[in-house]
């Protein structure tokens, strides 16, 4: 009969590893969009970086639930390229449903920079991932 206390803390680090991955997209993506704001200097720091981001974070969100990224939340595929298409499209689609600015010069640094940041850091766990599972493995 297998022991229950090797699942404890299998999940335990699954639901931390979900936990981290949607604090670091929703950083992320306000990351982006108030380096957005301080680059056209626009006023209401605060509510404006939000008001920025909303759609992002609604679009991102709605990529964690339609591609059920919890599953396997670090991994830069599907889970990172889902986060970001949702968070690029859906977040563009709101924006315009909103009356928020959507131009293609806009649309390229979205494209470009949640790509960076939501793929990015997938990536980089994924090499630390690989290095650590070659070391044990010596």
């Amino acid at each position: 009969m297998p022991s229950r206390t090797h699942s404890v803390p299998a999940r335990t680090t699954a639901r931390n590893a979900v936990v981290l991955a949607a604090l670091a997209d929703a950083v992320l993506i306000l990351t982006f969009a108030a380096i957005g704001r301080d680059a056209h200097q626009r006023g209401d720091v605060i509510t404006g970086v939000f008001l920025t981001a909303w759609p992002f974070l609604a679009g991102a969100a709605i990529a964690w639930l339609v591609m059920r990224v919890w599953r396997a939340p670090l991994q830069p595929w599907p889970a990172g390229v889902a986060v970001w298409a949702g968070a690029l499209a859906l977040g563009m689609l709101l924006r315009a449903l909103t009356g928020q600015t959507v131009v293609l010069p806009f649309v390229i640094v979205a494209l470009l920079s949640l790509g960076t940041f939501l793929v990015g850091y997938r990536l980089i766990v994924a090499g630390f991932r690989r290095l650590a599972g070659r070391r044990q493995h010596r």
